[in-house]
């Protein structure tokens, strides 16, 4: 009996603090609002990944506006690339540009950013939430890195690959960086033959 009594008073202690801290909360506070990772915003507009309606593999690469180096080589072997298709295979292909830095980069600056290397190349961003998602989808490994003594602050370490998606998101091939236009090419032709089949 005595240990029942021990049991109601913690419960109602629990009760109580739970209810202090929850009076006590701001009133004004917002939880931000969760948005599914596929939908994410492209300029001023917002883009589903995953649009099973629009039958085009895709073609992904994960970085950001800043990087000095990969990212801007990667989105130029990326056009390059994709001048090397016929028409009707570019037909087939949304080349796209998947921010990993969204405290950064915009989604008007991404869009822009992905532009300039090809107008057909779509610049995306997510929350961080949703870009946490996707690379965990894609085992995209990223990594924010201090840099105290630079204006930019911080820097983001990443892998580079290019991921061939189905329409539905499902990863067809992973093609790691290369700087050998012809070799994503063919990649990409491959997968547009074997998805005729």
């Amino acid at each position: 009996m005595r240990y029942q009594w021990l049991i109601l008073i913690c419960a109602l202690f629990s009760g109580l603090t739970a209810h202090y801290f929850w009076q006590k909360r701001d009133p004004n506070a917002r939880h931000a609002p969760y948005y599914p990772m596929q939908i994410l915003e492209y300029g001023e507009d917002v883009i589903d990944l995953f649009d099973t309606a629009d039958p085009r593999i895709r073609v992904v690469y994960f970085g950001y506006t800043q990087c000095p180096d990969v990212c801007p080589t990667s989105l130029a072997i990326l056009s390059s690339a994709l001048d090397n298709l016929s028409e009707t295979q570019r037909q087939n292909v949304w080349p796209i540009f998947i921010t990993l830095d969204p405290e950064r980069d915009t989604a008007t600056k991404t869009k822009e950013y992905a532009s300039y290397f090809k107008a057909g190349i779509t610049g995306l961003v997510g929350t961080v939430e949703q870009t946490t998602e996707l690379a965990n989808k894609y085992g995209v490994l990223y990594l924010k890195t201090k840099m105290p003594e630079s204006k930019l602050e911080y820097t983001i370490d990443h892998n580079s690959y290019f991921y061939i998606l189905q329409p539905n998101g499902n990863i067809i091939k992973k093609v790691a960086h290369t700087l050998n236009v012809q070799l994503l090419t063919q990649e990409i032709n491959d997968v547009l033959i074997s998805q005729k089949r």
